[in-house]
């Protein structure tokens, strides 16, 4: 990790705040106990796979670390409905972790039993969503979820919405949104496995806890917060965490089964583009099919057949408009199944999911002729894309800015573009949906002083 990258996620851990003080019973009261500043901590990101920095690397060779492999916790509709796992079952990978308590994976857990307070934060934010995990907190514990959290967090009526785990909250016990919203007739948890499920929907959130709906609220205030990161708490107890998992609820699709209204193809290509039963074929190249319209940050879910063995297509994204059938000069998402003798952490040539040319998929969980849904997550400067509700990519662009991504950092709008690679491309896109984020990414802040 070069200095800057350092310095970046040292800012980062000196902002996070915790906490779970005790609130007055009326939440809407404005002398609510500041959530305290956690000073001088460190944050990593656990699992990253290193950065390729040169266009002529052998992409299948930045793989890293060995990858035990556990299917998504997820069944083939929901994956189709593009839900995503944020933990893997074996690591941390995916997750900004702070470094001031023992956040580590234990029994197939995320668990936290030691250390100062503390969030596991996911390195995006996140807008309209739905949630669900399972939790488990000990006896006198001390946990939560925090909603669409600032990094700065130091008020829990104004900076975040913390669901809260702790039956012995004074005002605000578990399944409240502590100095927000209290719930009521709510079971104790402490010592037992039980499931949040959460919507997130504008200024309306949603709780569920074991099936039964205890949150219904919606926030009326100045303080509503439509967009913020994810954070699993470490205050008081040991807390484990399993089967984390999300789905952003806007996707809107760009492809109509029809025809192909909303894009157009680069002039030159060589690729034909044509839908028959609903499905865009793509064959022949190259060539490419571009959105009429640009998108910044966004999520996009890709359900995808490659016809062939180890053939190659990809995603461009955040790309200036393509000229004479030439790369569009954008950031790729690749479409690649193949793997080297057999083995899924050697991707042939990058790996389904990987940003080409920059970082490489850390497993290959597709297979040829048989469709795919490959999602990604692109805001600001972070990246992070899931292959069958599989995290497979966690990467930041640290590079200097330019307009071409090939080149240098591109954070601003560009257009989607389906590829066609060469004489050999045989793919069906089924889909293709853009959830388009609101608001703007939470900032990087100073420390706390």
């Amino acid at each position: 990790m070069n200095s800057r990258s350092q310095n970046l996620l040292a800012a980062l851990a000196s902002a996070l705040v915790i906490g779970c003080s005790p609130a007055p019973s009326d939440q809407s009261s404005a002398e609510t106990s500041p959530i305290t500043p956690v000073a001088g901590g460190k944050i990593s990101v656990s699992g990253k796979t290193p950065i390729a920095e040169s266009p002529t690397s052998d992409s299948g060779a930045l793989t890293t670390a060995a990858v035990e492999y556990v299917a998504a916790p997820l069944s083939l509709d929901e994956i189709k409905e593009g839900w995503i796992s944020l933990f893997d079952g074996k690591s941390l990978f995916g997750w900004d972790v702070s470094t001031i308590s023992n956040w580590h994976v234990e029994d197939d857990t995320i668990v936290v039993d030691s250390g100062e307070k503390s969030l596991l934060l996911t390195p995006y934010d996140l807008d309209d969503f739905e949630l669900r995990c399972d939790f488990h907190l000990s006896a006198g514990g001390n946990s939560g979820l925090f909603l669409r959290t600032a990094l700065n967090a130091a008020n829990p009526a104004t900076d975040t919405y913390e669901l809260n785990i702790c039956d012995s909250h004074p005002t605000h016990k578990t399944g409240s949104l502590v100095a927000r919203h209290i719930a009521e007739n709510v079971p104790a948890v402490e010592g037992a496995w039980h499931n949040f499920r959460v919507l997130c929907d504008g200024p309306r959130i949603q709780v569920w806890l074991d099936g039964q709906q205890i949150v219904d609220f919606t926030d009326t205030s100045e303080a509503v917060r439509l967009t913020g990161r994810l954070g699993l708490q470490m205050n008081q107890g040991r807390a484990a965490y399993r089967n984390v998992c999300i789905r952003p609820l806007k996707f809107r699709p760009l492809l109509n089964g029809q025809d192909t209204t909303g894009w157009r193809t680069v002039p030159g290509s060589k690729s034909e583009f044509a839908v028959k039963d609903g499905l865009l074929q793509v064959s022949n190249g190259p060539g490419f099919l571009e959105t009429e319209e640009t998108f910044s940050d966004f999520a996009m879910k890709v359900e995808a057949r490659i016809n062939g063995d180890g053939l190659n297509s990809g995603v461009f994204f955040r790309a200036q408009p393509g000229m004479e059938a030439t790369p569009s000069l954008g950031y790729e998402m690749q479409l690649h199944n193949g793997i080297k003798e057999g083995d899924r952490l050697r991707p042939a040539d990058a790996g389904t999911g990987a940003i080409f040319r920059r970082v490489a998929a850390r497993y290959v969980p597709a297979n040829d002729r048989e469709f795919l849904t490959a999602v990604l997550i692109a805001q600001g400067d972070r990246f992070a894309s899931w292959v069958n509700g599989y995290q497979v990519v966690n990467w930041q662009d640290t590079r200097e800015p330019n307009p071409n991504a090939r080149v240098g950092k591109r954070l601003e709008a560009g257009h989607l573009s389906l590829q066609g690679h060469d004489p050999t491309t045989d793919l069906d896109f089924k889909a293709v949906d853009v959830h388009t984020f609101s608001g703007e990414a939470s900032p990087v802040v100073a420390p706390a002083k």
